[in-house]
């Protein structure tokens, strides 16, 4: 695997929440792997966090709290990352939440999932931007610092896990556009957006559900969480011209 490089020859600082899902652990794998120094950003998951960034490849990885929808905490997270590596060249937005409602449930959706959900999927990308940017910017990654935004093809298909998730998505990429014009260009900003990832919550559902939704991607199979990983990589590493869009890693779902 090619590593990312920076213009000085140190190891990128890469910034990872949500790191201990199925989906972030692979992610912080995939970095480390790479080259870079990872920050696992974590909620409440501190056991988990530890282990994993004591797992990775290399040198210099921390685990840091970082609860996307406490703005002070996010703060303190900032503080944290200047002291230990003076800025931050990658920042992988992965923390995210939901829960199954059927989309004509809509009493289901009570205003506190609703909050919830926008909070974090919506609101907590925003934020870290917000209490990174100055970090961001003092990047020394080939190509300008990255913000990858780990987005969903529910954004495009509006069908997910409940009505409010797939809006969320859909926000999400409406703010990796803005914010890929705003930010311009000394960040860059893009939207990985991921089909149905076969997880290890995922594969613990029902073995019909999952083989049904496989029969409705024309690749017929579900991703892997590595295939997200390596388009995170690809987006810092391989697409230096790229900024504002969304980059499907779904299997051509939304041809079926």
């Amino acid at each position: 695997m090619r590593s990312l490089t920076t213009t000085t020859g140190e190891r990128p600082v890469a910034v990872v929440t949500g790191a201990t899902g199925g989906l972030g652990e692979q992610i912080c794998r995939t970095l480390a792997h790479a080259g870079c120094a990872v920050v696992a950003g974590y909620r409440s998951s501190a056991d988990a966090a530890q282990t994993l960034a004591a797992q990775l490849d290399g040198e210099g990885h921390r685990a840091l709290p970082a609860s996307v929808t406490d703005s002070a905490a996010l703060a303190r997270l900032a503080d944290d990352v200047a002291t230990l590596y003076g800025r931050c060249d990658i920042l992988v937005n992965c923390a995210g939440t939901t829960r199954f409602v059927a989309h004509a449930d809509l009493d289901g959706m009570d205003d506190a999932l609703i909050d919830d959900v926008l909070a974090t999927n919506v609101r907590g990308p925003f934020a870290m931007v917000r209490a990174l940017r100055p970090l961001l910017e003092k990047s020394t990654l080939a190509g300008g610092a990255v913000v990858v935004n780990i987005s969903s093809i529910a954004a495009q298909t509006a069908m997910g896990s409940n009505v409010i998730y797939c809006a969320s998505k859909a926000a999400l990429d409406n703010l990796t556009k803005s914010l890929g014009r705003a930010l311009a260009p000394a960040i860059r900003v893009v939207s990985v957006s991921p089909g149905l990832v076969d997880t290890e919550f995922v594969k613990s559902m029902d073995d019909a559900w999952r083989d049904e939704q496989a029969t409705r991607t024309p690749l017929g199979r579900l991703a892997q969480p590595e295939e997200i990983a390596l388009a995170v990589l690809a987006a810092v590493r391989d697409l230096r011209f790229t900024t504002g869009c969304v980059l499907p890693v779904d299997g051509g779902r939304p041809l079926q």
